[in-house]
């Protein structure tokens, strides 16, 4: 497993994880193309190995460390910028059917390229805001699990990502320690989206240690005809009492 550090295979090992064969050469390619395409466009801060993966890669896999995502067949990455958690969890779980969205053209231009070299199939990398995709035909209601890392706070997140999900599918957002707040800030928008809490989860990233948060949300009904809102209305007013 040259190029993929011992502790990353460590850590998948003991959550139970068992990754499928070609994976370890995926992710080193990822990690290739991710440094790559990012000498000529912002996709990361963090290029060194190990920090892409532990705080990309392994970060990306961390809900599959609490929750069977085998039982899955259909995900949606909200957000998805360089392609986390998305493009991690298709990987490992290459069953999946995947969505992935984000409102920058050059970033999803990337995704499409590491799609190719990855050699991926059923992944489809569309260009939108999510208020606008969520509210397409083939996009409502529809994923059994939607994710989103870092890309707004709760009240927002749950307004762009709940409508994606299907009634009976799981929402989970990717934090950092601080959620707590957030959630709780939160609370409404659940109710006003047809979902509930089901838990938050902690996870320490290794080499470092750093806390993660992950926020599980269960759908539970169809999405509200006025929701989402029209573009930049939910950062503006974000649902909250």
């Amino acid at each position: 497993m040259s190029g993929v550090p011992e502790w990353f295979s460590e850590t998948v090992d003991r959550y139970g994880l068992r990754l499928p064969e070609g994976a370890f050469d995926r992710f080193r390619i990822y990690f290739r193309e991710l440094v790559r395409w990012n000498e000529r466009m912002n996709l990361t801060a963090i290029t060194d190995e190990e920090g892409v993966y532990s705080k990309h890669f392994l970060d990306s896999l961390s809900p599959a460390f609490f929750w069977d995502f085998a039982k899955a067949g259909s995900l949606a990455d909200v957000g998805s910028g360089a392609g986390f958690p998305g493009v991690p969890l298709k990987i490992v779980f290459p069953h999946l059917e995947v969505l992935l969205v984000d409102s920058l053209r050059k970033r999803v231009e990337f995704l499409r390229h590491l799609v190719d070299a990855l050699g991926l199939d059923r992944v489809e990398c569309v260009h939108g805001r999510a208020e606008d995709v969520a509210r397409s035909a083939e996009c409502r209601d529809r994923f059994d699990v939607v994710t989103a890392r870092a890309v707004a706070r709760m009240a927002v997140l749950t307004e762009l990502c709940v409508p994606f999900v299907r009634p009976g599918g799981f929402f989970v957002a990717m934090k950092a320690s601080g959620a707590d707040e957030e959630v709780r800030e939160a609370l409404y928008s659940f109710s006003e989206l047809n979902a509930r809490l089901d838990e938050v989860r902690e996870f320490r990233l290794p080499p470092e240690g750093a806390v993660r948060r992950l926020v599980l949300l269960t759908k539970l009904g169809a999405t509200p005809a006025r929701y989402p809102r029209q573009p930049g209305v939910p950062e503006r007013r974000p649902l909250v009492r």
